[in-house]
């Protein structure tokens, strides 16, 4: 008999009301009675309102929202052109989405994550996850995520820096914690020479939440070395394009 998977807990889980939501699109070409060894990566299958279309690509070239062209296929040409021509000319694509209430385990992400891995072993040759703006040829999402144990929460969200409106200032942010079913953060008004401090914080935050950690409107956050301190700010929604998602803004101590 076949041990049941590990369990991947969120100690710090407190209730929300929060939406994760997943989305991935495996590109490549599938046998037309689709036999996913999801088994093998210690998955249960798509867990319950998680589902799998099968398209052709042809289908998809003409939809208002393809990836791959417009300034997203740009920019995912950009960052990954061998995993970029893989996809656009893989004849199907496989779209793996949808919406979970807020729950106190990653269970679900293991079992999803399972099923991507799997689809890679029967004829999938690069995985799109338009939430981190990310293009991954077969090898390249194996490393990144076939980690014992789990890749860590930073591995499935991507932070930024951007130049700010002040001299001299950035902002850095996160995009992906929609998958953790938290908003993301936004650290404003940076000083560039503290912009690594800034993306370090992001890390330990990013984590902190990913394992169940929430944070309540006007909630002070101290860090150690920066007088003064946080206070969290929530805002935004899901149409924001910087994010995606609502997120929690913080200014930087002056």
């Amino acid at each position: 008999m076949t041990s049941p998977p590990e369990a991947w807990p969120r100690p710090y889980w407190q209730p929300s009301d929060e939406t994760i939501v997943l989305n991935f699109h495996v590109f490549g070409r599938f046998a037309e009675d689709l036999a996913i060894p999801a088994a093998r990566y210690a998955s249960n299958g798509l867990p319950e309102g998680v589902s799998l279309q099968r398209f052709a690509h042809t289908a998809l070239r003409g939809w208002e929202g393809y990836p791959l062209k417009g300034s997203l296929g740009e920019l995912l040409k950009e960052d990954a052109p061998e995993a970029f021509e893989l996809a656009r000319a893989a004849p199907e694509v496989l779209v793996v989405r949808g919406e979970l209430a807020d729950r106190d385990s990653l269970d679900y992400l293991r079992d999803t994550l399972g099923v991507l891995a799997g689809l890679l072993d029967v004829g999938g040759q690069a995985v799109l996850d338009p939430q981190i703006l990310t293009l991954f040829d077969a090898a390249a999402w194996r490393r990144h995520y076939l980690v014992p144990g789990g890749a860590p929460p930073r591995n499935h969200v991507l932070i930024l820096r951007n130049a700010a409106g002040d001299e001299d200032r950035s902002h850095v942010h996160t995009r992906g914690l929609r998958k953790f079913g938290r908003p993301d953060l936004s650290f404003e008004h940076v000083p560039d020479a503290h912009a690594d401090q800034a993306g370090m914080l992001c890390e330990r935050l990013v984590e902190l939440q990913a394992l169940g950690a929430h944070f309540a409107d006007g909630q002070p956050l101290e860090v150690e070395g920066l007088p003064g301190g946080f206070v969290a700010r929530r805002s935004g929604d899901l149409e924001d394009p910087r994010f995606n998602n609502s997120h929690v803004a913080f200014d930087w101590p002056v």
